[in-house]
């Protein structure tokens, strides 16, 4: 099922109105949506480098708005919906950890959630629960969102069509390291994504998985 709707998402590169699908899946995918709006992006990209750097734009302000949604899912409607969207996505056991990590580190959690694999709309629901600084996250969530987003659009705009194989191989890694080590994020990307061994099983948010709010 889930590669059904891949496949219907990125049929929507060739429609006419290609950029409003492309708002589209960047907003929902900041808060409930599976799947990134990231492979669209650079098959939007790749059609038409010239206009890289506006779709990359599309796709940032979409996905802060989103972001922002998730936000008010966690903030006004956690009980109601906010608690089975994240059960849904198979992020119950990642909540708690994200919530002990966004009240340590503040913006950098989910700036670092934004510019990296880790699921956005996790964070972006667990902000709103525990009533993030608004302002703060919105910040942290436009540089992220920002990097990712823009850094392809650059690319495909100064290079053409033929940085596709330098992104496919080498940003999503490049982008990562990068993020992590500005915001030091290395044990969060660990324990948010299911991983961790050693000495990174005393912090406290890898225990956070046991409590509630």
């Amino acid at each position: 099922m889930l590669r059904g709707l891949y496949d219907w998402t990125m049929a929507k590169a060739a429609h006419p109105k290609a950029e409003w699908w492309l708002a589209f899946f960047a907003f929902v995918e900041s808060s409930f949506f599976p799947i990134p709006p990231h492979p669209l992006l650079g098959l939007m990209c790749l059609a038409e480098p010239k206009k890289a750097i506006r779709f990359a734009l599309v796709c940032t302000v979409a996905s802060v708005l989103g972001g922002l949604f998730g936000y008010m899912i966690g903030y006004f409607l956690y009980e109601a919906v906010g608690a089975w969207l994240i059960g849904a996505l198979g992020l119950t056991e990642s909540f708690p950890v994200a919530a002990c990590y966004i009240r340590e580190q503040g913006a950098a959690a989910v700036f670092l959630a934004a510019g990296t694999p880790i699921p956005f709309k996790l964070m972006t629901i667990t902000a709103g629960f525990i009533e993030m600084n608004l302002l703060t996250f919105l910040l942290a969530a436009i540089a992220g969102r920002a990097l990712i987003f823009m850094v392809v659009g650059v690319l495909f705009q100064v290079f053409g069509a033929p940085i596709k194989r330098i992104i496919d191989e080498y940003l999503g890694t490049v982008t990562t390291i990068f993020v992590v080590l500005v915001v030091g994020g290395f044990i969060a990307l660990t324990q948010l994504g299911g991983g961790g061994e050693g000495d990174a099983s005393d912090h406290p948010c890898t225990q956070a998985a046991s409590s509630e709010r």
